[in-house]
């Protein structure tokens, strides 16, 4: 039974949502291909706080997308998370990104495969059944059309998430399936952190960091002359 701020930053959509016992009560979301989460994320918690009528003070946690996904996307979350519980001395909830966006579907089918895109043919992903128990492990994988053949022999699957349009003219299983309208949001945390919440299962704060799954590759330096 908790008041938590749950903050998703982990692909282009920069999301807060707020919940009470595990019900989202009032969510703020953009999307945006610039990433604009340093500019909109602090302006979206209290925007959320205000519209719900509530105040930082009464927040019993905060929960945050801990990846995998975007390398600055995760930073700028866990640093806001980290700060608020600090100040707040109150606990940090870590939630995996890919399980946040599966929570979010009907779960029609068999298992439930949410994917991030990472670029190229890589997508981040994991498999989920209907309870979302965890089947294959969250990790990078280059799409081809003999992807999850062991999984579809047997299961029906619905592929979800940024990275599942990519794949949709690839994976030719009937079982196969593909939901490309469920978009990432934090609501997908709400039932999920208070789950943590009751079982007080806490991040220590002094050493969280988010899960990367890939080491950071930095672009190079656009002229801007």
């Amino acid at each position: 039974m908790a008041l938590i701020l749950n903050l998703e930053t982990a692909t282009k959509t920069c999301s807060v949502s707020l919940a009470q016992n595990g019900k989202n009560i009032f969510t703020k979301e953009i999307t945006e291909e610039h990433f604009s989460h340093a500019e909109n994320l602090n302006i979206f918690i209290q925007d959320v706080l205000k519209s719900a009528g509530k105040n930082l003070k009464e927040l019993d946690a905060v929960a945050v997308s801990e990846g995998p996904g975007s390398y600055t996307g995760l930073r700028i979350g866990a640093s806001t998370a980290k700060g608020l519980c600090y100040a707040l001395d109150i606990p940090l909830i870590a939630i995996n990104s890919l399980k946040s966006l599966a929570a979010l579907t009907d779960k029609k089918c068999d298992l439930i495969c949410p994917m991030f895109d990472a670029m190229r043919m890589e997508v981040y992903a994991t498999v989920y059944d209907q309870s979302l128990i965890e089947i294959q492990k969250t990790e990078a994988l280059i799409i081809d059309e003999n992807s999850f053949a062991d999984l579809l022999d047997q299961n029906s699957i619905l592929f979800v998430g940024p990275g599942a349009n990519k794949c949709k003219d690839i994976i030719k299983s009937a079982n196969a399936h593909f939901d490309l309208q469920t978009a990432v949001s934090a609501k997908g945390m709400c039932e999920l952190s208070e789950q943590k919440f009751n079982a007080k299962d806490f991040e220590d704060l002094a050493y969280f960091e988010p899960f990367y799954l890939k080491d950071f590759v930095a672009g190079e330096k656009k002229n801007l002359l």
